[in-house]
């Protein structure tokens, strides 16, 4: 379904949304309610004409939590403010742009509120770079590559929110895998290694604290005994820029029969020196990855 479409050059400022299918609907008590629809309702944002978006994800995960699940929290470009779910990161446009939403839920249908807020230009920069959203998900055994972003091209990488879950209770091993960054001619070789997954979101020790929101990294949800986190990390003046390609994986070090599988799901946020599409989603079923989804129904009234 089309929710917009705007003809002209400028940026999208503020983009906001929120539906009601994913909590208690007290003016229709009747109505199925899943927190599933949080993965099972896309967003797709297509930028001057091309065939394929270059914003394709789940509202969960784009917006900072991808564990079927709502927490408030606010930073400088993500967020969810009690119910309403918020992007400021800019987003050029030449000739137009379109926002579409999909619901994929078997179950849940929802009503959908939209708020774009975009400033008109008589014209960009030719070389203004357009806004991504790449999304990834998948099971991983442990000692895998768990991968965020793999683009082709000029651009910069500017951060992404990350969501894992252990197959078994009360594990967390996944959180020792830093970042390996493979940028232009390091390709053999990654030019950037960190030191831990957590600590790439600048926490420590598993995030030994619990939740915390800042501008600019986060953990908007750890439940140690369901084995999860979700995590975002975005970058201003430390954003990795690229001249001809980009790879950012997790790579855990530890010895294979150390290590669980685990589940995950992730957006990362690009700017690139063209529109290219977004990759493919996976079938309902592989959007659909946790093994144990936490039950935080939300009451509406206020």
């Amino acid at each position: 379904m089309t929710v917009g479409e705007v003809e002209g050059a400028g940026y999208i400022a503020q983009f906001w949304l929120t539906f009601p299918g994913w909590f208690w609907q007290h003016w229709s008590t009747n109505s199925p309610v899943s927190q599933t629809i949080l993965k099972t309702l896309i967003l797709r944002i297509t930028f001057d004409g091309a065939e394929e978006p270059q914003v394709l994800a789940p509202v969960g995960d784009f917006f900072g939590i991808g564990l079927c699940e709502v927490a408030s929290f606010a930073s400088r470009y993500i967020g969810m403010s009690s119910g309403g779910f918020y992007c400021s990161f800019p987003m050029p446009f030449h000739r137009s742009f379109r926002v579409e939403v999909e619901n994929l839920d078997a179950l849940v249908d929802t009503q959908v509120f939209v708020n774009v807020l975009y400033q008109s230009v008589d014209s960009l920069p030719v070389d203004t770079p357009a806004f991504h959203a790449h999304f990834h998900t998948g099971e991983n055994p442990g000692s895998e590559p768990l991968l965020i972003a793999d683009v082709e091209g000029q651009g910069m990488y500017a951060g992404c929110t990350l969501a894992c879950q252990g197959r078994d209770l009360n594990y967390l091993s996944f959180l020792e895998a830093p970042e390996n960054v493979f940028i232009d001619h390091d390709w053999d070789e990654p030019r950037i290694v960190g030191t831990g997954l957590e600590d790439y979101f600048l926490g420590g020790w598993y995030f030994r604290e619990g939740p915390f929101a800042g501008p600019y990294h986060g953990v908007p949800v750890k439940d140690t005994l369901r084995s999860s986190v979700a995590m975002y990390r975005l970058h201003e003046n430390d954003a990795i820029h690229f001249n001809r390609r980009l790879k950012f994986v997790f790579q855990n070090p530890w010895e294979a029969d150390r290590l669980q599988t685990f589940r995950h799901s992730s957006v990362a946020y690009l700017y690139l020196d063209r529109p290219a599409p977004a990759p493919a989603l996976p079938s309902t079923d592989d959007l659909l990855c946790w093994y144990r989804i936490r039950d935080c129904d939300h009451q509406s009234i206020p």
